[in-house]
Parts: structure tokens; sequence; C-alpha cells
């Protein structure tokens, strides 16, 4: 590729335009791929686990569905440790700038990771052993709570303006790319491996095979340069962010303090709605079917891997086709569009997946997860970092994706698994897919459109 020159992606303003080669973009987009791909790979392996074989190694002795419940429970610790880890890093690279953070965030969920594959089980020391499990996956969570931000920051603010909602999709591939790694170990692992060696030793392969890719994004990270939009803001000088007692010395004190002066919470509680309906039809597509299927189902555990993994490796084609479409017909447009789609779907997936027959469940998940989960990633990787202005992109983003999960990803599998254990159906998994689904096209239609913003500004868009 040739290292041609181009200006800073956001920004308008010839006189702050900030240059990038596009070797420069082609190592950012590598580095955020890459870093979210880790996270997603690491979040996949472990909501996996939980769902096939922590209620065993970690939580045996109880009833099945207890048991699932509980290992659901630890799946979902971690997103409190990520809404930590949004305030803490989502401030700090809006302050020193993206790719310090990002080299920090992605070594923390690297080791935590892999010393889960080393863990003592139950067995071997007792209530220490889910306790470890759960520090550990604290850890892992404050580093991926600004992983994914940042990545998408960094990318949106690299892109194209014609073209940032296919550059930024790429995040998205980063998810996909390690849900599907994730999904294939998993279910190769499932294939090969004995139920007596899959939980001896089996489980800990994928959460030991993670550390090769941290070494490798970590290798990345060091050479990429500095987001162009960060550095062409007003309001920072060498490298950091003014303070707001800086900005009122400074000779641009009038234009800094309107933008600064700009009532907060709208754009962010749009933008964390809009989050709702990808994160909460992700925790249940991906995390609360797999168990779901494998337990009260009682069907091949291998069946909702693979359906993850064919449906992961459609999504190469449905991530960047609804960037593009996105950068075409704008980012409202195509809410509106997946969001309903979803919402038609839901009781048919569902229909299909407790059908009885294999191919039916494979059309289902696959169809849902490219739909409600990835279809809307897409979408969601430019539109709330267009939404929020530059001063405030990194810690808003953060923090609206990272409540989000809390109150969708990580909860939504818990009480799917109490729902259904209490009235014995599926229906209320659809009606899940449905209320999540239905408050992202609410706040899709309430959002300005945010297609071809200037991401240098200081305000939100909203």
């Amino acid at each position: 590729m040739a290292d041609t020159a181009m200006t800073s992606p956001g920004n308008t303003s010839p006189g702050n335009a900030v240059t990038r080669s596009t070797k420069d973009l082609t190592r950012a987009a590598v580095s955020g791929w890459l870093g979210t791909a880790m996270e997603f790979m690491d979040f996949q392996l472990y909501s996996l686990a939980a769902a096939i074989v922590f209620n065993q190694i970690f939580f045996p002795g109880v009833s099945p569905a207890i048991a699932l419940i509980a290992a659901m429970a630890t799946y979902g610790v971690g997103y409190v440790a990520r809404l930590a880890g949004a305030v803490y890093f989502g401030r700090m690279g809006d302050r020193i700038g993206r790719r310090k953070v990002l080299f920090l965030t992605i070594a923390l969920m690297g080791v935590s990771t892999t010393l889960i594959g080393v863990l003592p089980t139950y067995q071997m020391i007792g209530i220490t052993a889910p306790i470890l499990l759960v520090v550990l996956r604290l850890v892992q969570g404050f580093g991926a709570g600004a992983e994914i931000a940042g990545a998408t920051v960094m990318l949106a603010e690299y892109a194209p303006v014609k073209r940032r909602g296919l550059v930024a999709s790429l995040v998205s591939l980063g998810t996909n790319s390690g849900t599907l790694a994730a999904s294939a170990l998993w279910a190769l692992l499932l294939v090969v491996l004995s139920e007596e060696q899959l939980l001896a030793w089996g489980w800990r392969v994928p959460f030991l095979l993670s550390f090769v890719l941290m070494i490798f994004a970590v290798w990345i990270r060091r050479n990429v340069k500095e987001s162009p939009v960060f550095e062409a803001r007003p309001d920072v000088v060498d490298g950091v962010a003014m303070t707001r007692a800086e900005v009122k010395e400074a000779e641009a004190a009038p234009v800094l303090e309107a933008a600064l002066a700009q009532r907060k919470g709208k754009a962010f509680f749009l933008a964390l709605a809009l989050r709702f309906g990808q994160a909460g039809n992700s925790g249940l597509v991906q995390t609360f079917l797999v168990g779901y299927i494998a337990t009260s189902l009682a069907m091949d555990r291998a069946l909702p891997t693979e359906a993850i993994m064919w449906g992961s490796i459609a999504g190469f084609a449905t991530v960047p086709l609804v960037g593009m479409l996105g950068d075409r017909f704008g980012r409202r447009a195509m809410y509106t569009v997946l969001s309903l789609a979803t919402i038609a779907f839901a009781f048919p997936m569902m229909l299909l997946i407790t059908s009885g027959s294999t191919a039916a469940l494979l059309l289902g998940m696959i169809a849902g997860l490219n739909l409600g989960v990835l279809g809307l990633f897409a979408l969601e990787s430019v539109t709330m970092a267009e939404l929020f202005g530059a001063r405030t992109r990194f810690t808003q983003l953060a923090l609206s994706k990272e409540i989000g999960g809390i109150l969708a990803t990580a909860i939504g599998p818990v009480i799917a698994a109490s729902l259904t254990a209490a009235t014995g159906s599926w229906w209320p998994i659809a009606a899940m897919l449905i209320v999540y689904s239905t408050i992202t096209l609410v706040a899709a239609r309430m959002a300005p459109e945010t297609r071809g913003r200037d991401l240098v500004q200081l305000e939100d868009a909203a």
C-alpha cells in the first residue's frame, strides 16, 4: 500500500489538520481489530466455558439449573469491573491520548485471561477456586472496560469521513474474529475430547492460547501513532488536554468555554439506549442460549457453539456491508431496519431453535446473531463515536457501552435463566429480544443523523 499522506479524517478546518499516512491508518486498523478480537475472544472463551463446563468445575454439588445460574453470575461480575475500567481509562484516554491507554488495557486483559487457564478447580482447593475465578474475571473486565471503546474511538477518528462507517466497522469484525476463534476452539475441544478429558484439562487450552494473541497485539500497538483528531483538538497542548482552569486562561477561551458549557446528558442516554439492543441480544444469543440448548433442551453441546462459529463467519460479510450501507443511507435508517428485523424474527428464531431440528437450530442462531448482534454492532461502532464531542468522547463512549453491558448483557442471561426455569418455556427469551431491540429502535428515531460529522468538535451532537 502506498504510504500517501492524508489529513485528519474528522477535521474540516485545514488550519488544524494533522497529517497521517495510509500506512498509519492501516496500523491503527490492525491494532483496533486485534485488540477487540482479543477482548471478545477472552470474553467469549469465558462465556462458553461458563455455559458448558464451569458449572461442573467450579460449582459442583448443586442442581444443573442452579449451577448454570451461578456460572452466568460469574460471567456477569466482569461487567461491573468493566464499568470501573471505563471510568478510569476513559478519563485517562481523553486526557493524555488514546494510544497509551490502549497499550495498558490489552496487557491487563491478556494476563488475566491466561491466568484463568492455570486456576485450580473446586475439587482441588474448594471455595477458594470460584473466588479466584471471580478475581481474575474482575481484572479481565477492568482492562476490557476501555478496550473496545478506545479501539472504536481510534478507528473513527482515523477514518476518512466518507468511509467512516466502513472503517469503524473493523472494530465489529474484531469482535467477530474473537467470537469465531473462541467458538471454533470450543467446538474442536467438544469434538475431539471426551467428557473426562474436557473437565480434567481440556477447558484450560483456549485460555492459555490467548497469550499468543496478546503478545502479537502488544507488538502492533507499539508502532501506532496517536489519533489525529486528539492531536487536532483545540484544548490539547503538547499531547495533554487542558484542565478547565487552563481553558479559562487560554487565548481561545470564548470558543472553548462555549463548547465545554454545553449541557451534557442527552447524547449519553441516546447512546446507552442504542447500545441496549446489541448488548442485550448478544448476551442472550451468544451466552445464554449456549447453556440453555445444552441443559434445558438436552441437545448436543457442540451445536450452539457450531452455530455461533458459522454465524461469525457470515458476519465477515454482514459487518462491512452494514458499515457501507450506513455510510450510504445514514445511521438512523440502518438502525431502524435492523431493529425492526430483529423484533420480527424473535419468535420465529426461538421456534426454529426449539424445533428439534439441527438445521433449523443452526439457521435460527446464525440469522439472529447477524441481525440482532453483529449488524447492530457495525452501526454502533461509528454512531456512538459520532454522538460525542472530542473532549469527552472516550469517557462517554466507554461508560455508555459498559453501563449498557451491565444492564443488558451481564444481567440478561441471569434473568433469562431465572425466567425460563420458572416458566418452563422459551418464550421469555423471545420477549427479551423484542424489548431490547425496541429500546434501540426508539433511540434511533430520537437521535440526530451523525453521518459526516466533524469529530474534532468538542460539543456532543445532541
